[in-house]
């Protein structure tokens, strides 16, 4: 196993309780980096604590809303309860490319705010009440999980403009001088399709099975959808030493599913 260099580093992955922010927790615990994970499932956040504890790393564990106004705040008190900050942030939670209606006009407007605090506000202010820490150390890696509609067209435009926010936002940060040259790296995944037990891709396949096989043989040039775990690796070499010229980028994981360059 290549040697990432996380040892004894503190990562916060922000919906880490399941799905590709699970996958990225073990990854990087596995290479010896002391885990942060937040959820609002206290059910899901034990059962990936023991899960984590196993490569014998320290797991803290956050129950907390991202929906709530002061999800950042509260979220970096209980970090500061333990330790002075985070050296690795994977801004992971997120959601809402299936909320609203198709019809833009009847969908509610509590639908455009909560899915921007969702992603883009919450991954906004977490970051920069965070980056302290990092100055301090003179290193950091700042990851934001965002999505293929961030990067071009499809999905409902509240969730493309939340992920599209996301790429900005990193962008952004990844252009300021006094950030990247005390050793801040700031860069976006994209994924596309990625297979989740109990998600939604799940429930599609379950209900239609033989439409689910066609849309994956007509929009999927490798005949499958992407896997957590494949997400993660990407992830965990942009965390690293390694990686150290990669800023600013938005990375996409998707199997060639986009169209564009």
């Amino acid at each position: 196993m290549i040697d990432y260099g996380f040892k004894n580093k503190i990562a916060l992955i922000t919906g880490g309780s399941r799905g590709i922010g699970l996958s990225i927790a073990e990854s990087l615990a596995k290479q010896g980096a002391h885990i942060i994970i937040c959820s609002r499932s206290k059910e899901n956040l034990e059962s990936a604590s023991k899960a984590l504890k196993k490569h014998n790393v320290e797991v803290l564990t956050i129950k907390v809303d991202a929906l709530k106004q002061d999800a950042a705040d509260f979220i970096v008190s209980e970090i500061k309860k333990r330790w002075d900050g985070v050296d690795i942030l994977i801004n992971n939670v997120g959601g809402g490319g299936r909320w609203g209606n198709e019809r833009v006009e009847i969908t509610n407007d509590s639908v455009w705010s909560e899915v921007f605090q969702k992603n883009a506000l919450i991954a906004a202010l977490l970051t920069s009440k965070l980056i302290p820490h990092m100055l301090k150390r003179k290193w950091g890696r700042v990851i934001t999980i965002s999505s293929i509609y961030g990067k071009e067209g499809g999905g409902r435009p509240w969730f493309a403009m939340a992920k599209s926010a996301e790429v900005a936002l990193m962008k952004s940060l990844s252009l300021t001088n006094y950030l990247v040259r005390s050793g801040i790296t700031f860069n976006t995944v994209a994924p596309g399709g990625i297979y989740i037990k109990g998600a939604g891709f799940e429930e599609e396949l379950t209900k239609n099975p033989i439409k689910f096989k066609k849309m994956i043989e007509d929009e999927y040039p490798l005949g499958r959808m992407g896997t957590p775990e494949e997400v993660a690796n990407v992830v965990t070499f942009l965390c690293s030493e390694q990686a150290s010229l990669v800023n600013g980028s938005q990375i996409t994981v998707d199997g060639g599913q986009t169209k564009s360059f």
